[in-house]
């Protein structure tokens, strides 16, 4: 599956009194990482909102195998799964920029909601933008 990488550099509010990256911080690395993702495809949040639509997080997963540490530059690699139909489901790998070593792995769901609070299947922009990334369909 095509990912896409986006690099960040860990400031000192990252971390906690250990000088290591609280563990809470993998989760607003995965929103980075879907952020920019998104903004590859030529879409923002903000235009998907504009239109009508919110994507709050469903489930959140994350397995941590090492630790980042202030100063590191990791690259969190985002990957859409296209196999889920009653939303979408974002995958990423965490590494650090310097030896590739693995820091975490995870994934999130997401709901699609109306503006109207009513939950649907993502609406065809945002299907045509997984498919099409995925390179799969028509």
């Amino acid at each position: 599956m095509p990912t896409h990488t986006t690099r960040y550099r860990v400031i000192y509010g990252d971390t906690d009194q250990m000088g290591v990256v609280y563990y809470a911080n993998y989760l607003r690395f995965f929103e980075m990482g879907r952020a920019a993702m998104f903004r590859h495809l030529g879409v923002s949040y903000r235009e998907i909102e504009a239109r009508g639509y919110v994507l709050p997080v469903s489930e959140a997963f994350c397995k941590y195998h090492a630790s980042a540490r202030y100063d590191d530059v990791i690259l969190i690699e985002t990957a859409l799964d296209s196999g889920i139909r009653g939303g979408i489901k974002f995958n990423y790998t965490i590494h650090r920029e310097a030896d590739g070593v693995s820091l975490a792995t995870g994934h999130t769901r997401h709901a699609c909601i109306t503006s109207e609070g009513r939950v649907v299947r993502p609406p065809q922009f945002l299907r045509e933008l997984i498919v099409r990334k995925d390179g799969g369909g028509k």
